[in-house]
C-alpha cells in the first residue's frame, strides 16, 4: 500500500485520536507495529497556534517517516493555510478531518459536520489538494446519519479532488461511537475509487482485522480506541495478517517495560507536571483495556487489596519518580500474583 511516494511496511494504521496520539504514544505504536500514526487534529486557525497544546500537536522531534499532521475546519482558505504552515513545519503528508463526531468540533462546522454540505466538501479537498506538493489523505465516516450514509459520494469528490488515500470509519456522525460498525459501506466506497481506502472502526484483534478486510475489501485497517493500553496491538494484527496465526499475550515484563518506556516518553515530552496528569489516563487504559484483559494477570478484586491501593496512588502521584517506582511496585505485586498462579497450576 502507497500514499503518495511513500511505501507503507503493513496496511496497518494508528488512528489520530485527540488526547491519546500524541507524540509520545505514536512513536511508541510505530515501534510496535503501526505503519502510519497521524497526529492529534490541529487546528486550521493559525491563530491559536500559540498554546502550548497547539504547541505540542505541531512538535515532530524523533518522529519516523512519514510524519503526518491532521488538520480540522470548515473554511477552505483557512484549512489550506493551516496544511501550508504545517509542511513548512515538517508535515509529509496532510489527513483532513471529516470523521469526528463531537459536539465542540461539529458545532463548528468541522470534522463530520462537513459531510452535510458537499459542495463544501469538495471545495475544502481541493484547497487544501492544491495548497501543498505532499500527499492529502482524508478520514471521514459513512455520513451524517443513517438516512444520509452519503460515503460513497464523498469518497468520490475526494478522489476528483485529489486525495490519495481515504480512511472510513464505519459510523455515521449520529452514530457517534454507539452500536457496531458497518463495513458494507466502506466495501461500497472501495469498489468506487481506486485510491487506497483503510476501514477503521471497532477492529480490535487480528482476526477481525482480517474479517474487515474480506468483507470490506480495503487495502488496510487503521485502529482506534482498541490502541489504548494495548499498543502491541499492532504487532499482534501484523502477525496475523502475514501467517494467520495468533501472537501469545505479553509476558508480564514485557508488559512492564512497554508502561515503562511510554511513561518516560510523555515526561520527556511533556515535562513533570503535565508528564504526571498525562500519564494518568494511560495507566488507567493499561490496567482496564490491557492488563485485565489478559489471564496472566490476576488483581484481586478487593478495592483495599495492596494492588488497588497501588494502583490508586500511581493515579495520583504528583512527581514522575514517585509515580514510576510505584509502576515498578504495581508490577512486582501482579509478578508475584502470577508466580503464585503457576506454582498452584504446576501442583495440580
Amino acid at each position: 500500500m502507497k500514499i503518495g511516494a511513500f511505501e507503507l511496511s503493513a496496511p496497518l494504521a494508528l488512528a489520530p485520536m485527540a488526547g491519546v496520539t500524541d507524540a509520545p504514544f505514536r512513536q511508541l505504536c510505530r515501534g510496535l507495529g503501526a505503519a502510519i500514526a497521524a497526529s492529534e487534529m490541529v487546528t486550521s486557525d493559525t491563530r491559536l497556534w500559540h498554546t502550548t497544546k497547539s504547541r505540542r500537536r505541531l512538535d515532530h522531534t524523533g518522529e519516523v517517516e512519514p510524519r503526518i499532521v491532521q488538520i480540522a475546519g470548515g473554511e477552505p482558505l483557512m484549512m489550506a493555510e493551516a496544511a501550508r504552515r504545517n509542511v513548512d513545519l515538517g508535515a509529509q503528508i496532510i489527513d483532513i478531518n471529516m470523521g469526528c463526531p463531537a459536539k465542540k468540533v461539529c458545532n463548528r462546522a468541522a470534522g463530520s459536520a462537513l459531510l452535510r454540505d458537499e459542495a463544501l466538501v469538495a471545495d475544502i479537498l481541493s484547497a487544501v489538494v492544491n495548497a501543498v506538493s505532499v500527499p492529502v489523505t482524508l478520514k471521514m465516516r459513512t455520513g451524517w446519519d443513517r438516512e444520509h450514509r452519503n460515503g460513497v459520494a464523498i469518497a468520490k469528490l475526494a478522489e476528483a479532488s485529489g486525495i490519495q488515500a481515504l480512511a472510513v470509519h464505519g459510523r455515521t456522525r449520529a452514530d457517534h461511537y454507539e452500536g457496531t460498525a458497518e463495513y458494507d459501506t466502506v466495501r461500497a466506497i472501495k469498489s468506487t475509487v481506486r485510491i487506497p481506502v483503510l476501514a477503521n472502526g471497532d477492529i480490535d484483534s487480528g482476526p477481525k482485522a482480517r474479517a474487515v478486510l474480506d468483507q470490506s475489501g480495503a487495502d488496510g485497517v487503521m485502529i482506534g480506541r482498541a490502541a489504548q493500553g494495548k499498543p502491541w496491538i499492532f504487532r499482534e494484527i501484523r502477525e496475523y495478517l502475514s501467517t494467520g496465526r495468533s501472537l501469545p499475550a505479553p509476558a508480564v515484563g514485557e508488559v512492564r517495560d512497554i508502561m515503562v518506556s511510554h511513561l518516560e516518553r510523555l515526561y520527556a515530552f511533556y515535562g513533570e507536571q503535565d508528564g504526571v496528569r498525562v500519564a494518568r489516563k494511560h495507566l488507567g487504559w493499561y490496567r482496564d483495556t490491557a492488563v485485565t484483559a489478559h489471564p496472566e494477570f490476576t488483581l484481586a478484586e478487593a478495592p483495599l487489596s495492596a494492588e488497588a491501593t497501588l494502583f490508586r496512588q500511581m493515579r495520583t502521584a504528583s512527581t514522575t519518580t514517585h509515580q514510576l517506582q510505584l509502576v515498578h511496585d504495581w508490577f512486582e505485586i501482579i509478578e508475584a500474583q502470577t508466580d503464585t498462579r503457576s506454582n498452584r497450576a504446576a501442583v495440580a
